[in-house]
């Protein structure tokens, strides 16, 4: 049986390794970047993993004998779904593991940029000293708190915010409003989070449904000393639109860990606004989080294979 890893970012693959080679299993790994050298390596892979690499229908096709694929992440955003099923070809992913660690970086984000650190940090820096912030904000304890999605990691930064005094406000067309009820949540419908919401975060899958859902039309309901923070998927904030309204004082700040074109170019006009943070797609990251990642892809993986991967837990 043969494994292959399309890219991964990892400091070692010891963890697949090791697994697989119990089960006398080959791993080959490599670190594409297009569809066409994807194409290339799965040709015989009996099962395929993928962090980045894009898994079009192109490299789908070519796959001669190919059990499962299986993401390193929450998301599939690079894996052609559709292609998949027509072949018969089980698509696996890691939902649950670094909840914690987006959790906290989406309030760690929320917090400095509600507070301007790093507005005010730059200042300092550049010998401007004053005891008031360059922005005028309301204090967190009369901030709603806007979820858009109420998943798990929702569900964590919710239980972050609230010792803080935000009142917590959340849609999601899936989640049944007793839910929602239970933990102390309001549920409300799109349009009355957006004009109500004094911070919103985004938790929301990327689907032709939700793509570009922060737009030039929501971004208008915003209050305008609104902020919005995502540590979701780029693609749900329409960029271009984010940067007029960020340069008309429509919405007062953005905090941001995914972008629509990652990595941001250098030149990007988000990078010279004081009122936005951007971070590298690092919310995910721990020590802790890495190896979890690594080791239940694997399971994953074995598990496709008809192998007994539980024992391995």
């Amino acid at each position: 049986m043969k494994i292959v890893i399309t890219d991964w970012s990892f400091p070692t693959l010891e963890t697949e390794q090791a697994l697989f080679d119990r089960h006398g299993i080959e791993l080959k790994a490599h670190q594409c970047k297009s569809e066409e050298e994807v194409a290339e390596v799965v040709r015989e892979a009996d099962i395929v993993m993928t962090q980045w690499a894009p898994l079009k229908g192109k490299a789908i096709g070519a796959m001669t004998r190919c059990r499962g694929i299986v993401r390193y992440g929450i998301g599939l955003d690079n894996v052609d779904l559709t292609a998949a099923q027509a072949r018969g070809i089980p698509v696996r992913n890691v939902p649950d593991y670094c909840l914690h660690e987006v959790a906290d970086h989406t309030m760690a984000l929320l917090l400095a940029l509600q507070r301007q650190i790093t507005h005010v940090q730059s200042l300092v820096q550049a010998g401007t000293w004053k005891i008031t912030p360059p922005q005028t904000f309301p204090p967190l304890r009369q901030c709603t708190l806007g979820l858009i999605g109420y998943g798990r990691i929702a569900r964590l930064v919710a239980v972050r915010a609230k010792p803080f005094g935000m009142s917590v406000a959340a849609y999601d067309p899936f989640v049944r409003g007793e839910v929602l009820e239970a933990d102390g949540i309001t549920q409300v419908d799109l349009s009355t989070l957006f004009v109500a919401s004094d911070i919103i975060s985004l938790h929301s899958p990327l689907t032709e449904e939700t793509k570009h859902l922060i737009n030039a039309t929501t971004l208008g309901r915003m209050k305008h000393h609104a902020l919005i923070v995502n540590t979701s998927r780029g693609g749900l904030i329409a960029t271009d639109d984010l940067v007029a309204a960020l340069k008309a004082g429509r919405i007062a700040g953005a905090a941001l860990d995914v972008l629509e074109q990652e990595p941001i170019p250098p030149d990007h006009p988000l990078l010279s606004m004081p009122n936005v943070i951007v971070t590298s797609h690092t919310a995910w990251y721990s020590n802790a989080s890495v190896d979890e990642l690594q080791r239940r892809a694997a399971l994953a993986a074995l598990e496709l294979l008809g192998l007994h991967a539980a024992a391995e837990r």
